[in-house]
This record gives C-alpha cells, sequence and structure tokens, in this order.
C-alpha cells in the first residue's frame, strides 16, 4: 500500500502566500499584497504583473498550459474559460508564455449566457472577472491537463453582481466593519479585522457508475424519479459509522489527496445514516475560502467517483423512503488576534461581550427568519426538509440547557447569577476513565443550532453553494451588531447599555429559542402560536428576497441593489420551473419507453400462461389474480401519464415565471407523484428480469 505523507502534499497545487514569497522577487509587491489581503484595498498594475509572472513560472513548471478565471455564477455551479499562456511567436517561431497583471485581474466572460433574472439581456454580452486577491489561486489536474485558476468574482457591464462571491465578499466587510464598531465600544483595541470562519459538513451517495448509466432519471436529474422501497432501508442503523467498505475507502483515500494538494482541510469521513450515504467533513476557514473549497470538494468528489466506476450522487434527495442529504453550514465570528466571539468560556453567564453577541444574533434570526429559510431554499431541499432527517422549515435556535438557563435568568431578573455546569460522565468500568460532560446535549433536529463556540446552520441542502446562507448570516448579524452599537454610542453609560441591549434582545425575541423535537407536529402548532413563519416550498420563501424590510436591509449595507434581488428572484422561480419541467419529461418518457412496454411485455407472458392453464384444466387463479392486479395498475399508471403529459403541457404555456413555478408545483408536481406511485406497485409485481432499470436494493447495496 502506497504511503502518504500528508505534509508533503497538502497545498502543493496551491499559489499560497508562502508560495508567492518564494517566487516573487521583489519583497515589496509581497509586502503590498499580503497588506491588501489583512486590510482591503487595490492592487496596482505594477504590482500585479510581478505576481502574475511568479504565478506563470510556478504554473508552468508544475505543467500549467492554460489559465482561468474560476467563478460562481447563479446556476449555483462553477464555471470556467481556459487560454492558454501562449502569445505570438517570436520572429525565429518560438511560442513565448505570457501572463500579465491585467489578465490576472480582469476577464471577461459573456455575461449574457448566465442566468441574471433579467439584468443582462442576449444582446448584451459583455461581463467582468475580477481577481478576489484573499483566495488563493490553484491547480485543476484532469483530462484537459493542468489549469491555472484563479478565484474571481463575477459582475456585468454596469456593476451589477452576476454571481454568489460577490455579494459574500461584501457582506464579509460589512460584518468586519459593524464588528470592529462593537468591540471598540467594549473597549477593545487590539483586534484589526474580524471575520466568518465557516465549515461546511458534505453529505453525499456513491453508487455504482455503470447501474447509474442504466437509470435515465439519475441521468438527467439527479434524482430517482421512480423506486419502489428496497427490502432494507436504514431500519437497522448499522450503516452509520459502520466498516468503511474496501471500494468506498479507495474513493474516501483518492478524494483525500486530491483536497490535500488543493490545500482542502479533508478532516472527517464517514458513514452516514442511508445505505450508500457518506460524509466528508473540512476544518474551519474564512467564509469565502470555504465557499470555494466546498465547491472544490463537490468537483473533486464526481471526478474521482468516476476513476473507481462509481458515481458521486450531490442531490438532496436521490432515493425516496431513506435520509436525503445536507450541507451543515458551522458559522463563527473571529478576530484576526484569535478571539471567537461566539465562545462563550467556562462561565458564560458572566462573559457579558459574548452574551451581548449572542442576543444580537438571537434577534438577528428571529427577525429575518424569513430569509435564511430562503437561503437554503433548492427544489431538492423541498424532498428533505422536514422529513424526520433534517430541520423542519421553521427557523428556531437551539441553545441547549445551559445557555437557555441563562437566558431565561436575563428576562426575568435582568442578571444570570449562575450556569449549569456539565458534570461528569461516570462509566460504570474500573479501567476507563470518567469524562467531563459538556453542559448540555446537542439537537439534531434543530436548523440553527449553537454547538459550543459556534452555530451550525443545519437546512442547506447538499448540491448548494453555501455562499447564499452565509451572505444572510453576515448581513443580518452585521445589521443587530450596527443597531447595538447605535444605542451604545449614544449613551452615558456602556455597561448599562450593554446590559439593557442583551436583557430587551433576549426578552423581545425568546420566542426564536426551541430546544424540544423539531420533527413534532406540536412544535409545528406552537411556532405558528409564537408566530414564527412556516415556509415549507422553495417557492413559499422566494418572495422574502424583495419585502420592503429585506430590500431595506440589503441596500443600507450596499449588499444588494433592489435590481439585484428582483433579478435573483426571477432567477429562482425560473429554476424551480425548468428542473421541475426536466423531471416531468424525463419521467414521461421512462414511463412511456421503458416501463410500461416492460409492464406489457410481463402481462402478454402471464396472458400466455394463463390460457395454456385453463386449456390444461389447471386451476390458475393465483396467476389471473397476478395478471388483472397488473392490467389494473398499468391502466391507472397510463391515466396518470396522459394526466401529466396534458399538465406539463399546460405549465409550459404560462409565459409569467412566477405562475409557471408554482403551476409545476401545484399541478404538475401533484401528477408525477401520481404516475410514481402506479409505476412502483407494478416494481413491486413485475418479474425482476423483465424491469428494465435498477432497483433500489441494486443501487443502494450493489457497492
Amino acid at each position: 500500500m502506497n504511503k502518504i505523507n500528508i505534509e508533503e502534499i497538502f497545498g502543493q497545487n496551491v499559489f499560497s502566500l508562502g508560495v508567492m514569497k518564494e517566487y516573487i522577487e521583489s519583497e515589496k509587491a509581497y509586502a503590498d499584497v499580503v497588506e491588501i489581503i489583512k486590510h482591503g484595498g487595490e492592487l496596482n498594475l505594477e504590482t500585479a504583473d510581478i505576481v502574475a509572472d511568479a504565478m506563470k513560472r510556478w504554473a508552468i513548471e508544475r505543467g500549467a498550459t492554460h489559465y482561468t478565471h474560476w467563478f460562481q455564477p447563479l446556476t449555483g455551479y462553477t464555471a470556467e474559460k481556459h487560454d492558454s499562456f501562449i502569445t505570438h511567436p517570436d520572429d525565429d517561431g518560438k511560442v513565448i508564455l505570457k501572463f500579465s497583471g491585467k489578465e490576472l485581474i480582469k476577464g471577461e466572460p459573456d455575461a449574457s449566457s448566465f442566468p441574471s433574472g433579467g439584468l443582462r439581456a442576449t444582446f448584451e454580452a459583455r461581463g467582468y472577472t475580477t481577481w478576489d486577491i484573499t483566495s488563493p489561486a490553484f491547480l485543476k489536474e484532469d483530462a484537459t491537463g493542468t489549469i491555472l485558476c484563479i478565484p474571481t468574482a463575477f459582475c456585468s457591464y454596469k456593476g451589477e453582481a452576476l454571481d454568489k462571491k460577490t455579494p459574500l465578499l461584501r457582506s464579509m466587510e460589512v460584518l468586519d466593519k459593524q464588528t470592529l464598531r462593537l468591540l471598540r465600544l467594549l473597549g477593545n483595541t487590539t483586534s484589526t479585522k474580524v471575520t466568518a470562519n465557516v465549515g461546511a459538513e458534505q453529505e453525499y451517495f456513491l453508487i455504482d457508475r455503470d447501474l447509474y448509466l442504466n437509470r435515465y432519471d439519475l441521468i438527467y436529474t439527479g434524482r430517482t424519479l421512480f423506486g419502489a422501497p428496497a427490502p432494507k432501508g436504514q431500519e437497522m442503523d448499522d450503516h452509520y459509522y459502520g466498516c468503511i467498505r474496501e471500494r468506498i475507502g479507495a474513493f474516501m483515500k483518492d478524494i483525500n489527496v486530491e483536497l490535500w494538494k488543493l490545500g482542502v482541510t479533508a478532516k472527517t469521513q464517514h458513514n452516514e445514516v442511508a445505505p450508500a450515504q457518506h460524509e466528508l467533513a473540512p476544518i474551519y476557514e474564512v467564509a469565502n475560502i470555504a465557499v470555494d473549497h466546498n465547491h472544490l470538494v463537490m468537483e473533486t468528489m464526481k471526478e474521482v467517483a468516476e476513476r473507481h466506476n462509481l458515481t458521486c450522487l450531490l442531490h438532496e434527495k436521490p432515493f425516496a423512503h431513506v435520509n436525503g442529504s445536507g450541507k451543515h453550514n458551522n458559522w463563527s465570528i473571529c478576530t484576526d488576534d484569535g478571539i471567537n466571539l461566539l465562545d462563550p468560556g467556562d462561565t458564560p453567564n458572566d462573559n457579558i461581550q459574548f452574551l451581548l453577541f449572542l442576543s444580537c444574533i438571537m434577534k438577528a434570526v428571529d427577525e429575518h427568519a424569513d430569509l435564511l429559510r430562503q437561503s437554503a431554499s433548492d427544489v431538492g431541499n423541498d424532498y428533505r426538509l422536514g422529513a424526520d432527517e433534517a430541520p423542519p422549515a421553521i427557523i428556531s435556535i437551539f441553545l441547549g440547557e445551559q445557555l437557555e438557563d441563562v437566558v431565561k435568568q436575563l428576562v426575568e431578573t435582568g442578571e444570570a447569577a449562575n450556569c449549569i455546569e456539565g458534570g461528569v460522565l461516570e462509566t460504570g468500568v474500573s479501567y476507563l476513565p470518567d469524562l467531563e460532560k459538556d453542559a448540555t446535549d446537542r439537537n439534531r433536529t434543530s436548523p440553527f443550532a449553537f454547538t459550543g463556540n459556534k452555530f451550525e446552520f443545519r437546512m442547506v441542502g447538499s448540491q448548494d453553494s453555501i455562499g447564499d446562507p452565509n451572505v444572510i448570516l453576515n448581513t443580518i448579524a452585521a445589521e443587530a451588531f450596527a443597531q447595538a452599537a447605535d444605542v451604545i454610542e449614544k449613551s452615558d453609560d456602556v455597561a448599562m447599555a450593554v446590559h439593557d441591549i442583551i436583557k430587551e434582545n433576549m426578552t423581545k425575541h425568546q420566542r426564536i429559542i426551541f430546544n424540544g423535537d423539531g420533527y413534532s407536529e406540536d412544535w409545528i402548532k406552537e411556532a405558528k402560536r409564537r408566530g414564527l413563519p412556516n415556509l415549507p416550498t422553495m417557492l413559499d420563501a422566494v418572495d422574502t428576497l424583495t419585502t420592503d424590510k429585506s430590500i431595506a436591509l440589503f441596500e443600507k449595507f450596499g449588499i444588494f441593489t433592489k435590481a439585484e434581488l428582483e433579478s435573483r428572484k426571477e432567477v429562482l422561480y425560473e429554476k424551480y420551473a425548468k428542473t421541475m419541467n426536466i423531471e416531468a419529461t424525463c419521467m414521461v418518457e421512462m414511463a412511456s419507453k421503458q416501463i410500461i412496454p416492460a409492464v406489457i411485455n410481463y402481462i402478454g407472458r402471464l396472458t400466455d400462461v394463463v390460457l395454456a392453464t385453463d386449456k390444461a384444466g389447471v386451476n390458475n387463479r393465483a396467476i389471473k389474480e397476478i395478471l388483472y392486479k397488473s392490467s389494473d395498475y398499468l391502466d391507472r399508471m397510463q391515466e396518470a401519464l396522459t394526466k401529466l403529459q396534458n399538465n406539463l403541457e399546460f405549465a409550459q404555456a404560462i409565459a409569467d415565471y412566477k405562475k409557471r413555478a408554482f403551476a409545476y408545483r401545484d399541478v404538475v408536481k401533484v401528477t408525477m407523484d401520481e404516475l410514481r406511485v402506479e409505476a412502483d406497485k407494478l416494481e413491486m409485481i413485475v418479474d425482476k428480469e423483465d424491469w428494465p432499470i435498477p432497483t433500489y436494493g441494486d443501487l443502494l447495496f450493489e457497492v
């Protein structure tokens, strides 16, 4: 077995600051880059030329032939256009390789070919990518060769954000400014920068690629549109944290190596709850780098899976009847001198700074629960949220017994005299050590849970960019911090003002705290009583982007203009309609060309058997019963198919993008479900040799 030296391979394909320092000849140019990364500013063209030349030499030494501005358009995926380093040959016909500072800083992809929600007309093609200097360039190695990838933002000719990164970077600057403002009022004079740190736990499925290629629904939509339950699902819980099978282990080994080369801190790997489901988790990073790295995780997973004749499924619900996949977005706020502002310490009741930030986050989440819910909205996530496997679509905060008790004391008396201690866990075995317990348990049903020194936003879908939720978290937190700073700045008594803000925030917004079972029907009723918004589907949440409250929030801090918000709303409605159209069309094709013909053949053979046994005078009651049942289900399936085809035509003809999306949800999707029910009944009857597509048993257990 080949030994892996993590220290040697980690970051070998990353143009880190350490590598830059090695390749840049000008100490001043290097110092300028470091200063901009730490404190902002604009790189002059002379320095950019020096950096670009160093980057080119490093990349070419490692076999790179092309470079690309790697960006994140509103498709939710990444995009890249490759340009070689070749310029005009010299007089001797020898090729010259060049990469300028201008090429490093700015690119010009076709902006009209990406979703823009009306910000770009088809004939308005110009758009710009611009280098995100804070996220290191890296090398991608695949069938196209070795490509130098430069992380960039993407905007239109008029400056509108056409991507996920631009608003994220805006929100990070706002969070930095407003948090520092609040820290200064609390007496902190040493911290000079505040960042949101993020760690994204990535869930995914792995299935055999040959079986995948025999399922048109998986190929076109990423999920199974038909499929009866396998005899065994996740009932025995034997897969969760179970022994990793050899084939999966080989994949995990390779994915770790590839990610470590890219500087991604892949830390944890294990089997998840459902069969064929797994998880990978990294260490925390600055938010924009964490977003970039999560995209690299998803892309690399798909590439490495193919090497092992596997397919990686990132859809939130690729299989009915078993758990779907999410992406837990762990979010914290840290200063450049090592202070985690969400660390409660040993005695959180005495930690005034922590309590102030906690109370502001309570306020932010309560006042903008609708936006936070929207940030985790996706067509695939509609099948997962609230399905006894993921948080419900109602936003609440889990604080745990210790902090909930502190909040209760502050609300009732204005003071928190004590806090619950963790205690000791006695194992009852003489040679096992007794363990110090945390002060509280964890709650996996909570959408927004405090887990020690961070908040875990558990609603995000497995295939989604984490850019959107972190834009919302950064912005709503910044607003709450700014409002607290406004009050404190006007006060003659800072300590009393801080005390009053903590008590007021916790009193007004205690309704957002819920430590119970988020899966229960009782919680839905209780949330309604509390007045918490319940937005069960993606389409219910889209319009939250353009409420007066949301527009005021985003425009105040320069995150989005009203036009940018309107455009994103249109993109989301169109995405829903297009996704459902693909799914419905795929169902029609599979039902018409695969399942129904197979069932007809099966019924034909049964009919021959019935006729033969009738002629022979043999008792064939059981055979006739199967025949009649199969024929009945087939009739119902054909009726549902015809109904789906009609409803699909109806939805496709609707011109208004919003009405069309709702027609797909309320009319087309309902008929899709009806068609699936009848097809899945037939799967349980028809001979396995006749069934035209791999079953759930095949897909989930033959790996």
